[in-house]
């Protein structure tokens, strides 16, 4: 079984960029699944479901979603190998920048879309900048000189990244993104072991742990302060 990873900002076109890419993959006869991760709420998975492909969903609630599936993963690797899939893909929740849900040896793919501002792929942390692939949709709607700048931020964010145009309506660019997916010498059976290609957002406070109350007395742990007065004297300098 194949096993690819799918990370973005929230509403930048996973979904639609993944069930494009499904089509093409079951016109070559694959078994393909789906496992969608998210925050509070999907219907993801009523989609994946009308399109006749297997699929299974998971909130993270209260915790980051990055944590839950790093530690949800391997369960789900198990389950697409209970249901003899030749490929599973995770889909993750729409993540904050800082972000970082991919594993070593598995292919990554970061979907962001030219809607999203032009510096935007330099606020973006690991989730961009350590993908293999980078997916970029609604190009439909800026002009062509906008997609080519937004094009070269991305890969100047990750030049060792394979950069795709993917039009999650149409489905123009869907077919190249799926010859690229799948890798027939592949044959994930645990990811048991594995590592993170860069370490998670670390946060472990007193708001963490369900406090409500602000101010300094109140918090505990990991905890980082901004410096305002360093900030003034620069400023003060310039």
């Amino acid at each position: 079984m194949n096993l690819i990873t799918v990370s973005g900002p929230p509403s930048c076109g996973k979904t639609s960029v993944i069930l494009k890419a499904i089509e093409a993959f079951q016109q070559k006869g694959l078994h393909v699944g789906v496992v969608k991760f998210d925050c509070l709420y999907t219907d993801d998975d009523l989609l994946y479901q009308k399109a006749g492909i297997p699929v299974k969903s998971g909130l993270s609630g209260s915790l980051c979603p990055d944590h839950y599936f790093v530690s949800n993963i391997e369960e789900v690797v198990q389950w697409g190998r209970s249901q003899g899939l030749d490929l599973l893909i995770t889909e993750s929740a729409g993540l904050c920048n800082r972000c970082s849900p991919y594993l070593r040896q598995i292919h990554s793919i970061c979907v962001i879309d030219n809607l999203s501002g032009i510096n935007t792929p330099k606020k973006i942390g690991p989730m961009l900048k350590s993908a293999d692939m980078v997916v970029i949709t609604k190009g439909d709607i800026v002009s062509q000189a906008e997609r080519e700048v937004f094009s070269s931020k991305v890969q100047m964010a990750n030049p060792k990244a394979i950069i795709l145009h993917v039009n999650g309506l149409t489905g123009q660019g869907a077919y190249e993104l799926s010859t690229l997916l799948y890798r027939e010498e592949e044959n994930i059976e645990t990811v048991q072991g594995m590592e993170l290609r860069y370490p998670m957002p670390s946060a472990l406070c007193s708001y963490c742990l369900g406090e409500k109350r602000v101010g300094e007395e109140f918090q505990l742990g990991n905890v980082r302060k901004i410096n305002l007065e360093e900030q003034t004297a620069c400023a003060n300098k310039n």
